[in-house]
């Protein structure tokens, strides 16, 4: 053999050893590669949902939402895939969860989860025609902000909401704060309530001045769940009317005066904003309380006490509770207490209980009554 067919040989050779690599290799990954993932739910064209799982060795599987009576009994199939189909579903904006031998989870399957502070809960969204739907017209823009809070020394983040056309233009506009209920975070009302929806089709209707939202995390006491406590209460006020707000009235084009603040909130929330706004009449002219887990009375004696100036101040004192929320008789006392002192407000008794479809409807009306 000569040195050049030898070269040759070994050329070859070498190429071959290396190719046959190279085909195991791309065998062994063919092998190795991932199934197919589980998607979760699915909404048919008919308006059927068909809701998928895997759960190997689960003995039981089921779905709970709001938009079920009851449950979703699932029927295990191939590869252990259980699934569930509903015939029809409500158009609205629905929260659900898997429960796994006893074990509630969120979908797998499905990235849109809700907000909580122990999130169990995922999103089915059916497009309808209800105020907070997402339409054809102007939108606006949610941002997000992390910030250290000097005056409480921790840590906080907040949603703002700036109104369609903000980027473009140099108007200023007036400020509402809009707080979460005992379960939820900062990005539940973007997420689940679609406060930002509701407020561009609102504007766009003409029914809402254009306004700038800020959504605080209710829980500034981050090691405690007792979010209604007092001392929890007091560090969000702490952090909203000296650390958030000025930021905000430094970062964004805000109107001056108390007369362009408002804020409301969600059962913890309504109760905060009840707390903050009768105690800082000197920033908000506008207060609302969506079923409220109403502080006691001694929280706010002052403005019950001088009823003469709290309603010369208060422009807006707004309250709504659905008729099976199940602290109606709370926020029954309250009225009877501000009754009592003469301050004046406006009373909604609704139907429904303590619930987002309650909230969300409660928004669309409350937000056209700002900044009148």
């Amino acid at each position: 053999m000569n040195t050049r067919f030898a070269s040759r040989f070994v050329f070859f050779a070498a190429l071959a050893l290396v190719l046959s690599f190279l085909s195991a290799g791309i065998g062994a990954e063919k092998k190795r590669s991932r199934p197919a993932p589980v998607v979760s739910p699915t909404i048919h064209e008919d308006g059927s949902v068909t809701f998928r799982i895997q759960a190997r060795g689960a003995e039981k599987v089921s779905v709970s939402g709001d938009m079920l009576k009851g449950k979703l009994e699932l029927v295990k199939g191939e590869d252990e895939i259980w699934s569930g189909k509903m015939d029809t579903v409500e158009p609205g904006l629905h929260g659900y969860s898997f429960t796994v031998d006893g074990v509630k989870m969120l979908d797998p399957g499905n990235p849109k989860l809700k907000p909580k502070r122990s999130p169990n809960t995922s999103l089915l969204y059916i497009p309808g025609d209800a105020s907070y739907d997402f339409k054809d017209v102007p939108h606006g823009t949610v941002h997000y902000h992390g910030y250290h809070s000097k005056p409480i020394n921790r840590f906080r983040e907040m949603h703002v909401y700036t109104p369609p056309g903000y980027e473009m233009g140099d108007e200023s506009y007036p400020v509402l704060v809009l707080q979460h209920g005992h379960g939820d975070s900062f990005a539940t009302w973007v997420e689940f309530g679609k406060a930002h929806w509701t407020l561009d089709n609102l504007i766009a209707e003409g029914k809402a001045k254009p306004m700038i939202v800020v959504m605080l995390d209710g829980h500034p006491i981050p090691e405690s769940y007792g979010g209604r406590s007092p001392a929890n209460t007091e560090e969000l006020r702490k952090d909203l009317i000296e650390a958030a707000l000025p930021m905000v009235e430094k970062l964004y084009r805000t109107k001056a005066g108390r007369e362009n603040r408002a804020i409301v909130g969600l059962s913890m929330g309504g109760g905060q904003s009840l707390t903050i706004g009768l105690n800082e009449l000197d920033t908000f002219s506008q207060i609302g309380a969506f079923s409220a887990a109403v502080p006691s009375v001694d929280v706010i004696g002052d403005a019950l006490g001088d009823a003469a100036k709290t309603n010369e101040q208060v422009k807006l004192l707004w309250i709504a509770i659905g008729k099976d929320d199940f602290l109606l008789e709370r926020n029954t006392e309250m009225t009877a207490a501000l009754d009592e002192a003469g301050i004046k407000y406006d009373y909604t008794l609704t139907e429904g209980g303590h619930s987002w479809p309650v909230w969300r409807d409660y928004l669309a009306e409350f937000a056209p009554l700002l900044f009148r």
